[in-house]
């Protein structure tokens, strides 16, 4: 099993941090970097030739790793709301079709829809948030729901943020294909985690940041756009997206015809000397763990978790039903609203989700801490 990888951050043993899912600390090579990228900034005549090309392909590539793709089918944005509003530009929605989201889903994939609905004359149909948990059946009842209007698209997190549940996207997507209907998914708490083929899924769309699970800094996040989506119109109108407009050639507008992959869909201002780098760290750093490894990891400490919460009356997901990093306590008389300060007063660090507690340990995590955190739990809110 992958041992905790702890010693590669800057992370005091009397700190338990169980809040992956809302930002994970940067590894101190990250850091290190990010330093270094300062003084490249402070002193740019310095940067080499060809420097910012060098850095947009690293992170390009780590980025497609992650989810199987190819580089030439990646986009470098600046957040998962940029690309989906990069993907309502591109997808038609037709009048009287509807678009389907989670209830409760973050904003990103859900407002987009919701801002566009009346003028284009579609409906947001919203899966309201499961009792047993179960999203995937419950995507899955409102995409083939008798006498509702065709579904154009599904926008859906491929896990919850709100109490951990996973969505089984394969058999999502065979449910939509049959409607022609397309597919986007926000990967912000699943990329670099679960296994995840866009070639095998075949999503229209997927986007994730690097803030929290890819052990990035804020600010960064790719997108990946189907082949077939590729002959779009930006968000933005930059030379970048363009085949040859360049202020180094002796001609500006030399060829104003957009490229021919989802480079074109590139972010504005992409030059982000400081933290472009600091992105493709993390992102190199999960790959080379592996899927496999680090859910094998991530697994076993929400398996303990859950055995040491257990019999403490609160509620968890089945295992079956919820990602393997994240594990949301339910309280049936409703959480106190001071536990997780009461916690933090401990150095035990878990997420406030609507009325639920949110636990998600990475990498650094070791079983050390979640023996620290049932302790603790014990203490502050039994």
């Amino acid at each position: 099993m992958l041992p905790s990888q702890r010693a590669l951050f800057d992370m005091p043993r009397d700190v338990c941090f169980l809040n992956a899912a809302a930002w994970s600390p940067l590894p101190l090579a990250t850091q290190e970097a990010g330093r270094a990228a300062m003084a490249r900034k402070g002193q740019p005549w310095k940067l080499p030739d060809g420097f910012q090309a060098v850095q947009y392909e690293r992170a390009r590539s780590a980025a497609a790793a992650l989810i199987g793709a190819d580089p030439d089918d990646v986009a470098l944005i600046s957040s998962v709301g940029y690309g989906v509003s990069t993907a309502g530009k591109i997808l038609p929605i037709a009048r009287g079709s509807r678009v389907i989201v989670l209830e409760n889903d973050h904003t990103s994939p859900v407002l987009e829809w919701v801002g566009r609905a009346e003028t284009a004359g579609f409906t947001v149909d919203t899966v309201r948030q499961p009792s047993d948990g179960d999203w995937t059946s419950a995507v899955l009842d409102t995409i083939d729901r008798n006498g509702a209007a065709p579904v154009a698209l599904a926008s859906i997190s491929s896990v919850h943020w709100s109490d951990g549940g996973a969505l089984d996207l394969t058999r999502i997507r065979d449910a939509l294909k049959k409607q022609g209907a397309a597919l986007l998914v926000d990967a912000t708490h699943d990329a670099g985690v679960r296994h995840i083929d866009v070639k095998t899924l075949d999503p229209d769309f997927l986007v994730f940041p690097t803030y929290k699970w890819v052990l990035g800094p804020y600010g960064r996040a790719f997108l990946y756009v189907a082949k077939r989506h590729q002959n779009g119109v930006p968000l933005e109108q930059t030379a970048a997206a363009r085949k040859a407009v360049n202020a180094e050639d002796t001609v500006y507008f030399r060829d104003t015809s957009y490229r021919d992959d989802a480079r074109r869909y590139d972010m504005g201002e992409r030059d982000h000397f400081i933290t472009m780098e600091m992105a493709s760290i993390g992102m190199e750093m999960m790959a080379a763990w592996g899927n496999n490894a680090v859910v094998e990891r991530l697994s076993m400490l929400t398996g303990m978790l859950a055995d040491g919460l257990g019999n403490l009356g609160v509620g968890l997901l089945d295992s079956k039903l919820r990602a393997p990093h994240i594990l949301c306590v339910s309280f049936p008389k409703g959480m106190a609203a001071d536990l997780p300060k009461k916690l933090a007063a401990e150095n035990v660090y878990a997420a406030p989700r609507l009325g639920r507690l949110r636990i998600s340990p990475h990498v650094y995590n070791d079983e050390q801490d979640v023996e620290r955190f049932v302790e603790v739990f014990r203490k502050v809110a039994v």
